[in-house]
């Protein structure tokens, strides 16, 4: 992106948005090879403490 400080609030706000949406365009992020929050721990039962274990 060129250097903005030069234009106006508006300008740097269209000039920025158009940028990104470029950049989406070109380099779209990649499919996931797993499901959302399957890599999360699962704290549920951990949480209760030793007493429940």
């Amino acid at each position: 992106m060129a250097n903005t400080a030069a234009l106006s609030k508006e300008e740097r706000k269209k000039s920025k948005r158009a940028a990104r949406k470029k950049r989406k365009a070109e380099k779209p992020l990649a499919k996931r090879e797993y499901a959302r929050g399957s890599k999360k721990r699962k704290v549920k039962k951990l949480a209760r403490g030793t007493a429940k274990r």
